[in-house]
């Protein structure tokens, strides 16, 4: 009997069901079972996430003929608040997200489509990485098959080449396991949602059989650990939904490639706005705390602040905002913790936030107010020198301009660890009249040069009283420092500093260092 020929109508309709079935991924049914964890799925993510309308798939048919369409991954690109983006999902209704050979390609190309476009990528991980295929049907899709050189195995290095040239902005949606955590981890910021997100290397289970302890998998590699602990995570959320409004505000600081400037925005503050409340919110008293997240508030545009890894090594502050419409990259350090201390944690959070901004073309605002590096032995053996020569590197390195507002005091190694010391290319130095500038605090310098005569004084409190006046007033005193002192550019009052900020970086808008030394790359003290 001769076949009936099929018209184009009919193909149409056969895409069309193939299409509608393919959008349910592994079915209703482990959809509703992904709703009752508590969790959306990749297309709800997505959905979230982009402009309605603009999302545009690739080979969402792959994989579709036995069973398993787009083979557990959804890649395609779209726009979110009209800015072009490409964006990958795993789909855990199809193989419960993890990665075969199809999976790997799928992956490897959007990060390939994203970097030869130059726009940001967004990556919402929820694998437990790579496949455990059943021997009867090892044929039809083996994780290990490598073809060619484009495969989730190697994801890490299409990460890290995409690294300083576009944004890769990741969301840990569900548990990711082993190798499946490398590759948001080789982005730029990692958000995780409260009982949801898990990273670890090895679980719960492999711990106990190995090392007899009892962990759960929360208290392991939950979101309050990777947000406070580890620092692994950028930004902590408590729902999905919440998750995807914060990345999109992130994305709103954040050029879509290296050869760009940060999106401008007309805020509507007043450029030369006096912020008379920083008087009132820092003592004048050098030992006294108070909250760094307030002074940037008042400084920067309409009092808005996006803060990078909050919860993490909390005595140092970084974060984004604006000034007079323009993006700016924060540093501050944060006397109400370990009074502003710098440390083992703080210097990665700083040195990671640095590099970030001069990639990226986003200026950096130092505020500074730090006693020196934290003392003590758990910092020593934990290789502060290393970890604090990170900081002194990125600054080094770093050509973005910069600009340091010297607030109350700064001691010690802490002069070059917030790059405030001529040859680190902090452009301008400001200090406050209340900035003590020196090797230690003006009490503590007295205690060591007068001890002697201190003990066989009169009247010890008193010569040491008049001693610490006047060491202070000769050596540290911001107001008579700059009476020799060329490195600080001006003193100036508590309310001009926003005004200042404004000024400064509008001339230094067009910095250009000209040619850098040519090498291959420096070797960063990692």
């Amino acid at each position: 009997m001769e076949e009936t020929e099929k018209t184009m109508e009919d193909f149409i309709k056969e895409l069309h069901e193939v299409k509608e079935k393919a959008l349910l991924g592994g079915g209703q049914d482990k959809i509703d079972k992904e709703h009752a964890k508590g969790k959306l799925t990749a297309r709800e993510r997505i959905d979230l996430l982009l402009d309605p309308g603009s999302f545009r798939e690739w080979g969402m048919l792959v994989g579709h003929v036995v069973g398993a369409p787009g083979d557990g991954i959804i890649i395609g690109w779209g726009t979110i608040e009209g800015r072009k983006v490409c964006i990958f999902a795993h789909d855990t209704t199809v193989f419960g997200g993890s990665q075969g050979y199809k999976h790997g390609r799928k992956l490897y190309k959007i990060h390939e489509l994203a970097l030869t476009m130059g726009v940001p990528i967004i990556c919402l991980h929820d694998s437990p990485g790579a496949r455990v295929i059943r021997p009867e049907i090892a044929g039809m899709d083996d994780p290990y098959r490598v073809d060619d050189e484009k495969h989730a195995g190697v994801v890490f290095n299409i990460n890290t080449r995409c690294s300083g040239v576009i944004p890769q902005i990741s969301g840990v949606m569900g548990s990711c396991t082993g190798g499946s955590v490398y590759s948001p981890a080789l982005t730029d910021f990692i958000f995780m949602v409260d009982g949801i997100s898990h990273m670890c290397i090895t679980g719960p289970r492999v711990i106990k059989s190995i090392l007899s302890e009892d962990i759960s998998l929360e208290d392991l590699a939950g979101s309050r650990v990777h947000a406070t602990v580890s620092g692994c995570a950028d930004f902590r959320m408590k729902t999905e939904q919440e998750c995807m409004q914060e990345i999109k505000a992130l994305l709103r600081y954040l050029p879509s490639n290296w050869k760009e400037k940060p999106p401008y925005v007309n805020t509507g503050d007043d450029p030369g706005r006096y912020v008379d409340a920083l008087e009132g919110i820092v003592p004048t008293k050098t030992t006294r705390p108070y909250d760094m997240h307030r002074v940037i508030k008042e400084i920067v545009d309409n009092g808005e602040f996006l803060e990078v890894k909050a919860g993490f090594a909390r005595e140092i502050v970084v974060g984004f905002g604006r000034l007079d419409g323009n993006v700016v990259g924060f540093v501050g350090n944060n006397p109400a913790v370990l009074a502003g201390s710098m440390s083992i944690n703080s210097s990665d959070k700083q040195a990671r936030f640095i590099r970030f901004c001069d990639a990226f073309n986003i200026p950096l605002v130092l505020l500074v107010d730090s006693p020196g590096y934290l003392p003590g032995k758990d910092e020593e053996y934990g290789g502060i020198i290393r970890h604090g020569a990170k900081v002194l590197y990125a600054l080094a390195e770093a050509t973005v301009p910069r600009v340091a507002i010297l607030m109350r005091k700064i001691y010690g190694g802490a002069t070059i660890g917030m790059g405030i010391m001529p040859g680190f290319g902090t452009d301008f130095v400001y200090a406050w009249p209340t900035a003590e500038i020196g090797p230690m605090g003006a009490a503590q310098a007295v205690k060591l040069i007068y001890r002697k005569e201190i003990a066989s004084a009169e009247n010890p409190e008193e010569f040491e009283a008049q001693k610490t006046k006047e060491y202070r007033d000769l050596y540290v005193n911001a107001i008579n420092r700059t009476s020799d002192c060329t490195w600080i550019s001006e003193c100036i009052e508590p309310r001009d500093t926003r005004r200042y900020l404004v000024n400064t970086l509008g001339l230094l808008k067009n910095k250009d260092l000209g040619p850098l030394p040519q090498r291959k790359h420096g070797n960063i003290p990692l």
